[in-house]
């Protein structure tokens, strides 16, 4: 490397501050974000209240934020990855999501919950499923942490791989 390839002492790169708007959308690009979510962590970032409302709803028309599909999203995911109705549920509650969106997005959910308690299963105590008491209490109480209810909670501890 030769001397002239340096940059000049005291001369520094200038750095483009970025907009509320490109901040947001470097987030989106990233993952899928509800609006209060999207909000809170542009307000973490520095970005004042109003700018960062102002910046997730032009994101919002333009498309680039739903709400909608966040929970969707959201539900697809969190089931595939073991978890029941009740937590997703109560999650999809902490992102500011009204009553009638958590429910639409759990509606989209095209699985059994009661199978998914049964896999979930089967991945912790082999295709036999839990056989003695302490075991199917242990399952049963993985199951509950996990969000599913009662019902299919009974239904997968005491699985019968007849069934």
């Amino acid at each position: 490397m030769h001397d002239s390839d340096a940059p000049a002492p005291g001369r520094k790169r200038r750095v483009r501050e970025q907009t509320p708007v490109q901040r947001a959308l470097g987030l989106l690009v990233r993952r899928e974000h509800s609006r209060k979510e999207l909000t809170r962590k542009l307000q973490a970032r520095g970005i004042e209240t109003e700018a960062a409302e102002a910046a997730v709803d032009k994101l919002s028309e333009a498309g680039w934020q739903d709400d909608t599909r966040f929970a969707e999203n959201l539900v697809r995911i969190r089931a595939s990855t073991g978890y029941g109705p009740l937590h997703i549920r109560a999650e999809l509650g902490t992102h500011g999501l009204d009553s009638e969106q958590v429910a639409a997005a759990l509606a989209t959910f095209e699985g059994d919950w009661t199978e998914n308690a049964r896999d979930l299963v089967r991945r912790r105590f082999g295709d036999a499923g839990p056989q003695e008491l302490p075991q199917r209490r242990k399952a049963a109480d993985l199951l509950a942490r996990r969000g599913f209810d009662g019902d299919s909670i009974r239904r997968a501890t005491r699985y019968d791989p007849e069934d």
